[in-house]
């Protein structure tokens, strides 16, 4: 039996990297029939997209989404930096799905605000060169933790999560995620929202934020490519979601080698297939 939710929230997928866990996001979406899904940024990686790298598992995730949206769940994709380019395309309508830079929701009488977050990020407004060399880097570390868990596990010893540590020793990385935090719960407070829902900083989160102005709750939905997690909305009330990892043995091939025009094609014919 699918769970209803209320809302569910998804963001940074990095659908076309190494490091994204199409698997589980699948098996999440096939879990649940929300009312509203919020897709809130990077779900595409566009930055980094390869067409040696396409694997069948992240087109499932676009056709579970697809599907979604064919049962009455209305989708919202909120593009973030790493598919800004669908940022041209705001107030596009394909069915249930709209393509938008931000939502606002009323839930249970409180209005809640979904955005990505990343015009925040002062390396995105002053040096994308430097973020876009981040994130290569970033999806070099995931493989790299990978391999250290492939070995580690062997060992019978636990995974580690080498980015985390990175974010938790390195005192920059700590006030930067405490700065975006409290820039993105300040504005909420002074245009009077009860919730700011974001994602960009790969950090899930939920709490309270008071300052002298006001108080409100800030949500981040984290990833799919460390954390695992979604956000969800029910009478009331918001959960954090954290899914498990699926064992990868009987990995479908991962590499493709296929032109521009082919995977174009496969990408119609997923479209007619959930259609």
């Amino acid at each position: 039996m699918k769970r209803k939710v209320k809302v569910a929230v998804v963001s940074d997928v990095h659908l076309g990297t190494y490091g994204c866990h199409a698997k589980e996001l699948k098996h999440y979406l096939e879990s649940i029939s929300p009312e509203t899904l919020i897709l809130n940024g990077d779900i595409i990686d566009i930055w980094q997209f390869s067409k040696s790298y396409w694997p069948k598992s992240h087109m499932k995730v676009i056709r579970q989404i697809l599907k979604l949206s064919e049962n009455g769940t209305t989708v919202y994709y909120i593009p973030g930096n790493h598919d800004e380019m669908l940022r041209k395309f705001e107030g596009l309508q394909l069915g249930n799905i709209t393509v938008c830079n931000k939502v606002i929701l009323e839930l249970n009488g409180k209005k809640a605000w979904f955005f990505h977050g990343d015009v925040f990020d002062v390396c995105m407004q002053h040096s994308k060169w430097l973020a876009k060399l981040g994130a290569k880097g970033y999806d070099l570390l995931i493989l790299i933790n990978r391999f250290v868990n492939f070995i580690l596990t062997k060992m019978g010893r636990r995974k580690i999560s080498l980015s985390k540590r990175v974010k938790n020793s390195v005192k920059s990385a700590i006030k930067f995620i405490n700065d975006f935090e409290l820039t993105c719960a300040n504005i909420a407070i002074e245009n009077n929202y009860d919730y700011v829902v974001c994602g960009h900083i790969h950090q899930p989160e939920i709490r309270d934020i008071e300052t002298k102005e006001g108080k409100v709750t800030y949500l981040n939905s984290g990833d799919w490519i460390e954390n695992l997690t979604a956000l969800e909305y029910n009478k009331g009330k918001w959960e954090l979601i954290k899914i498990g990892e699926i064992s990868e043995e009987n990995e479908e091939e991962h590499h493709t080698d296929k032109n521009n025009k082919q995977l174009y094609n496969e990408l119609l014919k997923e479209f007619n297939i959930a259609s």
